[in-house]
């Protein structure tokens, strides 16, 4: 997996993926890693991330977020959703591309949600949710 080693979100979502896919993936920045695959261009990787397979095979996007599944994780079906499904390929190609353009303030939020170390991950919007439900639980109910 080829991704943006200077975009904070980008840093602590790999991160994640460690944890998740173990052994299974190498995830290196394309800072690094765009020299030993001269034929994808520098500006490929900047758009997008890239899971490069060992035969060769690129994946780029969601797709390649997903992709990175199907090496040991439960969500594996994602891949699997976003090949065969046009409807989840469509809104995932859009909800990464809004992602991509708004880097800053997916990172903020990300922090915001889960904490900022992501190797100890803190589902804070759960208390969210729970407080959200909770008002309007209160303001509705007679």
């Amino acid at each position: 997996m080829v991704w943006d080693g200077q975009c904070g979100f980008c840093r602590y979502w790999t991160t994640r993926w460690k944890k998740i896919t173990k052994d299974g993936v190498e995830y290196r920045p394309y800072q690094e890693a765009a020299s030993d695959f001269s034929d994808i261009g520098e500006q490929h990787f900047k758009e997008a991330s890239r899971l490069i397979e060992t035969d060769g095979t690129v994946y780029s996007g969601p797709r390649s977020a997903y992709r990175t599944f199907t090496y040991g994780s439960k969500w594996a079906f994602l891949d699997k959703w976003y090949a065969r499904k046009k409807w989840f390929r469509s809104l995932s190609d859009k909800l990464y591309h809004w992602v991509a353009k708004n880097r800053g303030l997916m990172f903020r939020i990300t922090k915001f949600m889960f904490g900022s170390d992501p190797d100890q991950v803190r589902p804070f919007w759960v208390i969210y949710l729970a407080l959200v439900l909770f008002f309007v639980y209160s303001v509705f109910s007679f």
